[in-house]
């Protein structure tokens, strides 16, 4: 291994920083990326409608990048774990998000490729996630757990929803100014440079994230991963347990594609409906976060009741009512972005969360395609069967997440 990369059971120099202090920054670096892949990610639907995309594939599309965003993870978890290269994945992760959103501005000026060129830049940068996200947790993880993994996770999930908010009001304002859509999408490699920045400075003051875990260094290096892929039964019934709910979630690429084409907001206007349902995401990370340290499991069981009201209330035909669907959705995704990822790291060994995340995430990325799927071919004939579906993917999803809830104060 590396003496540059950091990992599990690898015994390094004392960190320069302290643990908030780490989560703090990691933060500010999922602020900055965040800005950029919100941004981008607040007119998706739109942006794919304009070059000539329609319903249905406008949910492919962004369907199908949440599956890539997730799906992939099956592979770069593992590997992380196997590797030991926790941050040369994450880096490559975001250099993937920070080269392929601004790249996204050239598809108007591609004629009849534009369509697919668009549409390639938005699942390459999903890709990029999938890439990062399970060493990146696994990193965070570690951070966090000498802070409480509720609060460490609650906080960065509030920094990054920071940038989730600026990068939809950044875009809207560039597109305010200009007319122009891809002038939006332009402008967001600044914040991704940045984020660049910052993911280098923070490698640098803590190339080893296990420093801060409550075992002593003589154990965490005498404990080599021999099965990196088994994981406790419990975990699994979690991971079925969060895909159900991930079915329900629909993309906001579709959310959006209905803002416009039911004439209830102007294009321009889409970012800052986006920025309204970030904020509330954030103030839900936090809430629920500072919950589970205190009452640990349950708390998310607000997930699936919340999950089952997001299609009654965002496909509604007023602006009142969809609004009331966002928050909802905002809540929700608020809940399932940070503090289920702390539950996660609570069910598995420390050694095998990077393998955890990615397996996490593809359950999660498998309904996030059929949710997509379903969404966009369901809209132009109403919304009452889905509406039912989902209804009853969120009561089967309640009870294995009680069962979860049950056995894990059981074994605490």
């Amino acid at each position: 291994m590396s003496g540059q990369e950091s990992a599990p059971g690898t015994t390094t120099r004392a960190p320069a920083w302290s643990p908030w202090r780490t989560v703090v920054w990691f933060g500010v670096v999922s602020l900055a990326a965040d800005m950029v892949y919100e941004g981008a990610r607040a007119i998706t639907g739109p942006f794919l409608a304009s070059l000539g995309a329609s319903a249905l594939l406008v949910g492919v599309v962004t369907g199908a990048g949440e599956a890539a965003a997730l799906v992939l993870r099956l592979v770069s978890g593992p590997l992380a774990d196997r590797s030991g290269r926790y941050w040369s994945l994450t880096i490559v992760g975001y250099a993937l998000t920070a080269v392929c959103v601004p790249l996204m501005a050239v598809a108007p000026f591609l004629g009849g490729a534009g369509l697919a060129f668009g549409a390639t830049m938005v699942l390459l940068e999903r890709t990029g996630k999938a890439v990062r996200s399970p060493s990146k947790s696994a990193l965070l993880a570690h951070a966090a757990r000498a802070v409480g993994r509720g609060r460490g996770f609650a906080v960065h999930k509030a920094l990054d929803q920071v940038g989730a908010f600026a990068g939809p009001l950044l875009v809207a304002g560039v597109i305010a100014l200009t007319a122009r859509t891809w002038a939006g999408l332009a402008v967001l490699a600044v914040p991704g440079a940045a984020a660049m920045a910052l993911l280098v400075v923070v490698r640098r003051r803590v190339p080893d994230m296990t420093v801060f875990d409550e075992e002593p260094l003589e154990v965490r290096a005498s404990a080599p991963i021999e099965h990196p892929t088994r994981l406790p039964r419990i975990f699994y019934v979690f991971a079925v347990s969060c895909a159900a709910s991930t079915l329900g979630l629909m993309t906001f690429g579709i959310i959006s594609f209905h803002l416009v084409e039911a004439d209830l907001v102007r294009p321009a206007a889409v970012p800052l409906v986006y920025a309204l349902a970030m904020a509330v995401e954030a103030v839900a990370a936090l809430a629920t976060g500072f919950a589970y340290d205190r009452v640990g499991a349950r708390v998310l069981l607000a997930l699936p009741v919340l999950v089952a009201l997001v299609p009654l209330l965002a496909f509604a035909d007023t602006l009142r009512l969809v609004l009331v669907g966002l928050v909802v959705w905002g809540l929700a995704v608020g809940i399932q972005d940070s503090t289920v990822k702390a539950l996660v790291a609570d069910l598995v060994p420390s050694g095998r969360l990077a393998t955890a995340y990615g397996v996490f995430a593809a359950f999660q990325g498998a309904a996030a395609l059929a949710g997509g799927a379903l969404g966009g071919a369901l809209y132009d004939n109403g919304v009452t069967d889905l509406v039912v579906v989902i209804g009853v993917c969120q009561a089967a999803s309640l009870v294995l997440l009680t069962s979860v809830v049950r056995r894990r104060g059981a074994a605490g």
